[in-house]
């Protein structure tokens, strides 16, 4: 069993991975964690509450986090690629959704102190998995020194290492969005794996996959369907997903849970790494995969980390697939 803490900028791939997590019976996913990034703070809180009651996970703790980067300042957000409410615009065809009783008290603990909270009461057990800008662990392991000892592993849905960017040629939008805390984090000597658009733009998940999920897992594949639609749409204005016989979209954030529940289906890298934090290559991923004795100072003492390169995508697919159909919640 995976205890799990899962921060995030719901966001329909966020979505996705919110319900994965929930369903898979070999994760207890103990709370979200909010951040800004696909929208700003009081819509990602919102929406986390919201997935949250509309698949009857009643007693999953949301705790709100941070609202803009740790230094830079805030870049827009994406509503162009979530819509106006954040997940496809699915609130019953309006964006005044209010939190219901199970979840509309957020817990007292900001996020970043809810994240040590928890890996202090399981040391050692919590796996975190961050699939929006990296802020609330950089103002965590600022807090708690000792957190990268305290939690099992992270893993991260952010940067690209050789795929290029898709909000600027080398940056990737959770990256992007906080680079410097993106860039403290991964100086961290925890076990840390990327899970970024290197894999994530091989995993495209198609309408036919959608509609099976909508048919076949009651509340939970209707929510994921009605939420994709509008993803869908824009993966398909920008011919993004052209490779596919049928409209298909990336499911992001749901492949970082993925490699918590499959890692032997991604091939993985390691070295240390920096992000870029300002210029024209602002956000960038830089991987030493060769191991070189460069003499640069910014580069000592880096821990090595894990990049994913290699993914069985059809695997990935059909075991979230199978995970909502057969484990929904409602």
């Amino acid at each position: 069993m995976h205890k799990v803490i899962l921060d995030t900028d719901p966001g329909i791939d966020d979505t996705m991975a919110i319900a994965y997590a929930l369903c898979h019976p070999d994760i207890e996913l103990l709370g979200l964690t909010t951040v800004f990034g696909n929208i700003n703070i009081e819509k990602a809180t919102r929406n986390a509450q919201y997935v949250l009651h509309m698949l009857g996970a009643t007693t999953v703790k949301v705790a709100k986090g941070a609202a803009v980067p740790i230094v830079q300042n805030p870049m827009p957000h994406a509503e162009f690629v979530h819509g106006e409410d954040g997940i496809g615009n699915c609130y019953d065809g309006s964006v005044s959704y209010e939190p219901t009783a199970e979840h509309a008290a957020l817990q007292a603990l900001d996020a970043a102190d809810y994240i040590i909270e928890q890996a202090r009461l399981y040391p050692g057990e919590i796996s975190l998995i961050a699939v929006g800008p990296l802020t609330n662990i950089a103002i965590a392991l600022e807090r708690e020194p000792k957190l990268p000892e305290l939690v099992q592993q992270l893993i991260i849905m952010g940067g690209a290492v050789t795929e290029p960017g898709n909000v600027s040629p080398v940056a990737e939008a959770n990256f992007l969005g906080d680079p410097h805390a993106a860039d403290q984090v991964l100086g961290a000597s925890w076990p840390a794996t990327i899970v970024g658009l290197d894999v994530t733009h091989q995993i495209l998940i198609t309408d036919t996959h959608l509609k099976q999920l909508d048919d076949n897992a009651a509340k939970t594949g209707e929510l994921i369907w009605q939420t994709s639609r509008f993803y869908v749409d824009f993966y398909s204005s920008k011919g993004a997903a052209a490779d596919e016989q049928e409209p298909a979209c990336a499911m992001h954030d749901a492949a970082a849970v993925a490699y918590l529940l499959i890692p032997d289906a991604f091939g993985v890298i390691s070295g240390p790494a920096r992000v870029i934090h300002d210029g024209v290559a602002v956000g960038q991923l830089a991987l030493d995969r060769k191991g070189y004795e460069y003499g640069l100072t910014h580069w000592q003492d880096r821990p090595d980390c894990q990049a994913c390169m290699q993914v069985d995508d059809a695997l990935v697919l059909k075991h979230f697939v199978d995970t909502i159909v057969n484990y929904r919640l409602c």
